[in-house]
């Protein structure tokens, strides 16, 4: 390990022997259910795209339309650090969790994570970190005060929780913050924002019951992380 692991996960050991007895299970619900995960954020940006309060006046049009580009490409963005994360921990050399490193596993607690493929999954980087930086950053850019609670969502709710099991660490989950939040300001930029956006909009416009359809499938999948399409993948590709 490194410096920032072998010292963040000592502190937390450290700190976590003075918690109560029920404090793991509370934390287990956490990192296992969909609500404190991506469901949360899944609704706010549906907020940025039916917000009105800016929207309003001369400009509105124009504000509404930012908005909305902000959604697409925040949803772009956690599309891209997914695969990128995936790609990251292909290439990288494999790395076990913590949580089923021998030398480790006194700081972690006894836990139930109900992921099955994290022992074939090499923890660097933290997918989970990847993406939900990568929407909260899209949240923050069309509201501060609503995306710095986003932002602090993933962190403490998403980020914290998988250090505190052992299931990544602490440099893993840094370097999702990081890439998550970095993809999706590059693709901000006005001139990637608007091509990438454009297309989805003028859709939504010219088809909206088919396009909120779909944005409703693709916003389950994306709260859910995609994990039945990925736990189907890992059957298939082992089990052939």
């Amino acid at each position: 390990m490194n410096v920032i692991d072998t010292w963040t996960i000592a502190s937390i050991n450290k700190v976590a022997i003075h918690f109560p007895q029920g404090f793991t299970h509370v934390v287990e619900a956490v990192v296992n259910a969909y609500l404190p995960k991506g469901v949360v954020l899944v609704a706010l940006l549906w907020w940025v795209w039916f917000r009105r309060e800016r929207a309003e006046g001369p400009d509105g049009e124009a504000v509404r339309r930012h908005q909305r580009e902000l959604v697409v490409i925040a949803i772009v963005s956690g599309l891209i650090a997914l695969a990128a994360g995936r790609l990251l921990a292909h290439y990288l050399p494999f790395r076990l969790r913590p949580m089923y490193e021998p030398a480790l596993r006194a700081f972690f607690p006894e836990a139930n994570v109900d992921e099955p493929v994290l022992r074939t999954w090499s923890s660097f980087p933290s997918d989970h970190a990847m993406l939900w930086c990568a929407v909260a950053t899209g949240i923050f850019l069309a509201s501060r005060p609503v995306g710095i609670y986003a932002l602090l969502h993933a962190v403490v709710l998403i980020g914290l929780p998988r250090i505190y099991l052992g299931v990544h660490y602490p440099t893993d989950v840094l370097a999702g913050v990081v890439l998550g939040v970095g993809i999706t300001y590059v693709m901000s930029a006005r001139a990637i924002r608007t091509r990438v956006a454009a297309p989805m909009l003028a859709f939504a416009q010219r088809y909206p019951g088919v396009f909120y359809g779909a944005a409703f499938v693709l916003s389950f999948e994306l709260a859910t992380q995609f994990q039945e399409l990925r736990v189907l993948a890992h059957g298939l590709i082992h089990g052939m």
